[in-house]
């Protein structure tokens, strides 16, 4: 594991004290300048309100790449805005609504409903997406002076996507110093992972503990009108295993 990638201290408790102590420790040499990439689900949000409470400055990065639940950049701005970001930036990637092959690109693919685990990489996986996001996030870093890119990537309680695992990360963390003008001048970059090796329960824990509104945020791959969760695709159910194991009250599904 990349000493680069701090992992959540896993509480079954959902008492304050236990909730505070859930809470990662700020890595050592203090304050720093990140690169938080803000979908507008649970996870990234978890990871804003984390940095924001280590004192770091926020540049967050949405993406508008034609996914089916665009909801999630309406989210992310009001995340954005709670938690004063130095910058909220929303860049438009159109090539993957025409590369296609994926149900959150391609309407002509049905989102899969009440099938959590039983593919091994669901057509809700969008080829490449981290590798692009986390390229567009580097690029950014490198112009802000920023050392340290945070994604809400997950490698417990996730759906098969194998850009989300720890290999893929130390891989590109690498790339990051070997691809850049700030790399090869000696800044290094750390990609940021503080959720990867936490169940979805842990991250609803820390959620609550760092005092985030969990009913800001969206997870459902396929919401109705007016952002309406479906509760039957890969995330609705992962975000309601995790509420229900953690003990607690999901306000967006109480909102709807």
């Amino acid at each position: 594991m990349s000493r680069h990638i701090p992992l959540l201290r896993k509480s079954s408790s959902s008492s304050s004290a236990e909730l505070s102590a859930a809470i990662p420790r700020v890595p050592a040499k203090g304050a720093r300048t990140a690169v938080v990439l803000l979908s507008g689900g649970l996870d990234s949000a978890t990871c804003l309100a984390l940095v924001t409470r280590w004192r770091w400055t926020v540049h967050a990065l949405s993406f508008d790449y034609g996914q089916r639940h665009r909801v999630e950049l309406s989210a992310a701005r009001v995340l954005a805005r709670r938690y004063r970001a130095a910058s909220h930036r929303v860049i438009p990637i159109p090539a993957f609504g025409a590369l296609g092959g994926s149900a959150l690109t391609d309407r002509a693919i049905r989102v899969p409903k009440g099938a959590l685990g039983k593919m091994r990489i669901p057509v809700t996986y969008v080829p490449a997406r981290n590798t692009l996001f986390l390229a567009f996030a580097l690029a950014f870093a490198e112009t802000r002076g920023a050392t340290e890119i945070v994604i809400g990537a997950n490698a417990l309680d996730y759906s098969g996507y194998p850009d989300c695992r720890p290999a893929f990360l130390k891989a590109f963390e690498r790339v990051a110093t070997l691809g850049t003008k700030a790399g090869v001048e000696g800044r290094r970059f750390s990609i940021r992972a503080p959720l990867l090796g936490s169940s979805k329960a842990d991250i609803v824990r820390l959620a609550v503990a760092l005092g985030l509104d969990t009913g800001l945020t969206t997870s459902c791959y396929d919401p109705g009108r007016k952002g309406r969760a479906c509760g039957g695709c890969d995330a609705c159910l992962l975000r309601a295993k995790g509420f229900a194991e953690a003990g607690m009250v999901d306000k967006k599904r109480s909102a709807i």
